[in-house]
């Protein structure tokens, strides 16, 4: 290749390097891009015209046109990144909150009724001595199923009811979206042993949705373990949290028998309620509403955690907090938790600061 085509494209590299460094926005830059590399840019004409050379010419000036597309191209790239960071950096400076300044009150915020009815739930069973308990949403088939006394084949583990993960991890095991807090339970009991009493708030995961079922939901879910835990310290446990959370004194409550894999005896609780044209009152009013699920823990789920189910006993319950929350508030429809609608949050929300406690009261 003689020197005059050399010295031409180190010609072309240098401006067409120095325009995309002069770009100053990132129009300006994708001017430059088209014009040296689109469809009639500078280098893919200069590609076009290598048909009229020699065999040898045209690998010779292909490999110098291909480095120059390549190098001129990695310039575009590292400029577009930059020209996005400084872009970014001036929207946080202009979008800046000062955060130290009052509350405007046309826009003042309201604690949701998911977190407020979590805080209240805490604050009654921590009178009674609970702790809260935390685990991953993200969990194995171990503490979502096997170690909970689910078999094999129940429906639960089908694929309509349960989020699986397409990731396998190398022991084969499938992970899954957890369908209940009950995970912790196990995880608690591994980690902590037994003397234990906990709480377990958070977000539960399954295949449904409709007026009364969301793919997500919150559950919380107790669980005591001990020498001397009996199906009357259950009952004593409910009666003493439904009275305070529905603010009703002779609220009665009544419980039927019922089957989990992960408790035995079990039992389905009912709350006394009011039904008359079309509402629904909480009280002691001859009616029943299904509230919770609750039982004595299994044995087998003991001895799955380590605990020796000749010495320790204990019991476990859980209900969904979108439910008792609807109950408490009157809201009508559970999808309407999660469409974040401000006018929704406004008329059901509440204030900021007002922390729910048993002194002070639940809902202020």
């Amino acid at each position: 290749m003689s020197a005059e085509p050399k010295s031409a494209l180190e010609a072309l590299k240098t401006e067409l390097l120095t325009a995309v460094g002069e770009a100053t926005d990132l129009a300006a830059l994708e001017e430059v891009r088209v014009s040296a590399l689109g469809k009639k840019g500078r280098i893919t004409g200069l590609m076009a015209d290598m048909r009229s050379l020699s065999p040898e010419e045209r690998k010779e000036r292909g490999q110098s046109m291909n480095a120059l597309k390549d190098e001129v191209g990695a310039a575009l790239d590292a400029r577009k990144a930059d020209l996005h960071k400084a872009a970014l950096a001036a929207r946080l400076e202009a979008e800046r909150i000062d955060v130290t300044l009052p509350v405007r009150p046309e826009r003042e915020g309201r604690v949701h009724p998911i977190t407020q009815t979590i805080d209240e739930l805490t604050a009654i069973f921590a009178d009674m001595g609970f702790s809260v308990a935390e685990g991953p949403d993200i969990e194995d088939d171990f503490h979502n199923f096997t170690a909970l006394n689910f078999p094999p084949g129940h429906p639960a583990r089908d694929m309509h009811d349960t989020f699986y993960l397409p990731d396998r991890p190398s022991d084969g095991s499938r992970m899954l979206l957890r369908t209940h807090t009950s995970p912790v339970q196990v995880r608690s009991l591994l980690a902590d042993k037994a003397p234990i009493r906990v709480i377990i708030p958070g977000r539960t995961y399954r295949s449904d949705y409709d007026m009364t079922h969301t793919p997500m939901f919150h559950q919380v879910e107790g669980l005591v373990v001990d020498e001397k835990t009996s199906m009357a310290n259950l009952r004593g446990c409910l009666i003493e949290f439904c009275r305070a959370f529905f603010d009703v004194d002779d609220l009665p409550l009544r419980f039927r028998p019922s089957f989990f894999p992960f408790t035995e005896p079990s039992a389905e609780v009912d709350i006394g309620c009011l039904r008359r044209g079309g509402e629904l009152k909480i009280g002691n009013f001859g009616d029943w509403l299904e509230i919770l699920g609750c039982g004595m823990v299994h044995p087998n789920v003991l001895e799955n955690c380590g605990i020796d189910s000749t010495k320790y006993q204990g019991f476990a319950f859980g209900m969904g907090i979108e439910r008792i929350a609807m109950l408490k508030y009157g809201i009508p429809d559970l999808r309407t938790f999660f469409e974040a609608d401000l006018r929704w949050l406004k008329h059901y929300g509440f204030v900021p600061l007002d922390v729910p406690s048993l002194a002070q009261g639940l809902n202020r």
